[in-house]
């Protein structure tokens, strides 16, 4: 079934969002633009602590993320599941998250920087690939996976897509009036950052939106390589 929203936000971990895109995804849904958030793993493996089961870490995971989402008005999570540290690029993979695209009919895809260099976690490179590969050119063709049409989903073309990362900014988002909110949600990830960084890291994220505006008519940024797409 159909259910349009504006913008899809595809990451693979819980708190992935928070730390990159949220003050962007308040200032869509303050301007009342649908979001979504796609959650590719469970972030069953985010932790060094041995008395955490994994069962209970995804439990807990998913709390904070759904709290964090409330907070910025994300309309819907969809949690994939798919276990920490294993994603591959598989037709499998792909066909999930073109079925989430053309379910949701996203005018923005935002999504995690395949192509960041050295050390990143691979689940990041490979759900940029593969949210790249899903949009163009699989979302779009009537031919690409034609059992989702038995489900009602029709091909969609995606107009835009921003990837967080900090190689090849190009787009820088206004986040002035959204940073506290921003700062509000990622608290929420407790599992992943305590009871939250001190004033001075707080203060290091500020200074960092300072520096991503520069040059802005805006005081705070978060900064995306940006791709309009042509069909």
């Amino acid at each position: 079934m159909v259910k349009q929203a504006q913008v899809l936000v595809v990451i693979p971990h819980p708190d992935d969002a928070e730390s990159r895109v949220a003050g962007t995804v308040a200032r869509w849904t303050r301007e009342g633009r649908d979001v979504i958030y796609v959650v590719c793993t469970n972030g069953d493996k985010g932790t060094n602590d041995r008395s955490l089961k994994p069962e209970e870490l995804v439990r807990i995971r998913e709390q904070e993320q759904l709290a964090a989402a409330k907070i910025l008005g994300v309309r819907e999570v969809i949690f994939l599941r798919y276990p920490d540290q294993t994603l591959e690029d598989t037709p499998e993979f792909r066909k999930e998250l073109v079925r989430q695209i053309r379910k949701y009919r996203p005018e923005t895809v935002v999504t995690v920087n395949p192509y960041e260099r050295y050390l990143t976690h691979r689940d990041h490179r490979i759900t940029g690939q593969v949210t790249l590969d899903a949009i163009f050119p699989f979302a779009g063709c009537i031919h690409s996976y034609p059992d989702l049409l038995e489900e009602g989903l029709q091909p969609h073309k995606v107009k835009e897509v921003l990837i967080a990362g900090f190689e090849r900014q190009n787009y820088r988002s206004d986040i002035t009036d959204t940073f506290d909110v921003r700062i509000a949600a990622l608290r929420c990830h407790k599992s992943q950052i305590g009871d939250f960084p001190s004033p001075e890291w707080e203060g290091w994220m500020r200074k960092r939106a300072e520096m991503l505006a520069e040059g802005e008519d805006f005081e705070l940024a978060e900064a995306f390589h940006r791709e309009e797409i042509q069909w």
